[in-house]
């Protein structure tokens, strides 16, 4: 027993001290006797005399893959969030339905970061006010216990990481906030999960009358985006498969209406997609409106203006509206672009390093920040001066080419330009403008390369506010962060057209991996790149592993799988709890 303990006790020390190495040596003594001697190697440690103050603010999908991956020990690292933990928003439908629990797609956001070398520090509160002049971040403790949610603090900064997602964005219409339900947080999920419910059960009551319970069971979903197009499939799938077989009586007077403002659903989507997802609701049932754009809520009814019948406005009994459409802006964002002037910005504006406009060391990502990519035409005049590198007052085929890659770099517009026009390089540009069949002697002066980059700008788009994007921010933002040092002396970024030298680091570039929309039926619909679009069970399938494989930890991934077998043997949970 005793020799069981001493290994256990080893290896218990192994594990708290896994950055040291032991090295036990046994050496045998001339005389016959036996010698064990011990010694320690310690590896080396860097000391870190000065570390800079890092604050994240949020811990959604852009600020948690910032801190899972920044790694640099010479930062200090403060997060300050209302919630404790991140979450797996992709999931939030399936939450809504008993398909997946809660607590499976969360993770504590000290379990991220415990065990990395960072120096990181949580607190739970959120913040009210940014003062950028000053370096510091005023917050509020969000805990009601006996600080009755009004402590407040300051917090100081070297640098400010801004990834607070959005609110929703109710476009100011009538009763939304007070009467309908939103899909944004795991509480807004379980909050519709117990309304499904509640509803069931009432409209199951004896003294209720067949119109009211009609009323009762119509759910309304406004929006015909990914979110609201897969609550609506979700739901269709749990009362049909789950919910009919516990209310007989009253399984035929469910019904599920989906309103959607623009002429179809799904409009991000390929239309292929689009119209397979409109036939397929059509089909099951699901009451598909578009053209209908919801002008006021009220406690019972939803009016809506049908823009296809002449704004005809008709009204329309529910017993549960979720709304789901557009994101709009924290307060407390708004007062800070107030500040450094962007008020008249819809989210704050930064440049293609993720740097807020107007600030020194804030930088902003995910759905609270859009990107300002530059145009071509404001830098004409400068990019024709250094890709002039004789000063001859026109550029030739080979001036551009060597100028090209760093043109493409900070311009990402203009390898898209010439991907749509199937252009293979620059010099077919050029031919275009000047007609001529010898490229190599093609010489253009700023007016004509002028001409030739007149349409660049066209093929700018804003980044969609999705999970994918935010968390691909994220992961770009630590590196920069952790390889800030190494680039100042060793600039690794494109010319800098209007000054000197050259960037620290390449622009952000966001890389589309795909983008699904569950469907129903264990169907769903993939968009993946390169214009490849599968329908069906296989992209199910597929939507499976990707989800799966997407969690933060292998703690969530073991329950999100067994909450999905769990359904498929046992069905759905249609408990309120």
């Amino acid at each position: 027993m005793s020799s069981v303990s001493f290994l256990q006790r080893l290896s218990s020390a192994f594990r708290e001290k896994q950055s040291r190495f032991k090295l036990v040596l046994i050496c045998t003594a001339v005389s016959g006797g036996g010698l064990l001697a011990y010694g320690e190697s310690v590896a080396p440690e860097e000391i870190i005399t000065e570390k800079k103050k890092v604050v994240v603010l949020g811990t959604g999908w852009a600020a948690t893959s910032f801190l899972k991956n920044l790694n640099n020990p010479k930062y200090e690292v403060q997060v300050v969030s209302p919630r404790n933990y991140f979450a797996f928003t992709p999931l939030l439908p399936s939450v809504t339905c008993g398909t997946v629990e809660a607590r499976s797609i969360v993770e504590p956001i000290r379990n991220i970061f415990k065990k990395k070398k960072v120096d990181v520090q949580f607190s739970e509160a959120e913040c009210f006010k940014i003062d950028a002049e000053n370096k510091k971040v005023y917050c509020r403790s969000s805990l009601n216990n006996n600080l009755n949610g009004k402590e407040e603090f300051a917090v100081d900064y070297d640098y400010l990481i801004i990834g607070v997602g959005a609110n929703v964005n109710t476009f100011n219409t009538p009763g939304v906030m007070e009467n309908c339900h939103f899909l944004k947080e795991v509480e807004d999920a379980q909050k519709i999960r117990r309304t499904v419910i509640d509803c069931f059960e009432r409209a199951n009551l004896p003294d209720v009358s067949e119109d009211e319970k009609k009323r009762i069971l119509h759910f309304a979903i406004v929006g015909g985006g990914p979110t609201g197009v897969e609550f609506a499939a979700s739901l269709h799938d749990f009362v049909n498969e789950d919910l009919v077989r516990l209310y007989p009586g009253i399984k035929d007077l469910v019904k599920i209406t989906l309103l959607e403002a623009a002429d179809h659903i799904l409009g991000m989507f390929d239309k292929r997609i689009t119209a397979f997802a409109e036939d397929k609701f059509r089909r099951d049932g699901i009451d598909v409106k578009t053209g209908s754009m919801v002008v006021k809520v009220s406690e019972k009814e939803i009016s809506t203006k049908e823009l296809k019948s002449g704004g005809e406005i008709k009204t329309i009994p529910y017993g549960m509206a979720v709304w789901s459409t557009g994101i709009g802006t924290r307060p407390f964002i708004k007062d800070f672009m107030t500040q450094i002037g962007q008020a008249s910005r819809r989210a704050l504006a930064t440049d293609e390093w993720l740097r807020v406009e107007g600030c020194n060391n804030v930088y902003a990502l995910g759905d609270c920040a859009t990107i300002n990519q530059r145009k071509v035409m404001d830098d004409i005049t400068a990019i024709f001066k250094k890709a002039d590198k004789d000063n001859s007052g026109t550029l030739t085929v080979k001036e551009f080419q060597e100028a090209m890659k760093d043109i493409s770099e900070r311009y990402p517009q203009v390898e898209l330009y010439l991907k749509n026009k199937q252009m293979r390089n620059i010099s077919d540009l050029l031919k275009d403008v000047k007609g001529d069949d010898k490229k190599d002697s093609i010489e253009l002066n700023i007016e004509e390369l002028t001409t030739a980059l007149s349409k660049v700008d066209s093929q700018m788009k804003f980044l969609p506010a999705t999970a994918q994007v935010a968390s691909q921010q994220g992961t770009y933002l630590a590196t920069c962060f952790n390889r800030m040092e190494e680039c100042e002396k060793n600039p690794e970024g494109p010319l800098r057209f209007r000054g000197e030298g050259r960037h620290r680091f390449k622009p952000f570039r966001y890389k589309h991996l795909g983008q699904f929309a569950p469907l129903g039926g264990e169907k769903t619909a993939a968009q993946l790149p390169g214009d490849w679009v599968s329908i069906g069970h296989s992209s199910q399938w597929l939507w499976y592993s990707v989800y799966a494989s997407k969690q933060v930890s292998w703690r969530t991934k073991a329950l999100v799988v067994s909450d999905w077998t769990r359904r498929f043997i046992f069905g759905r949970d249609s408990s309120s709890i």
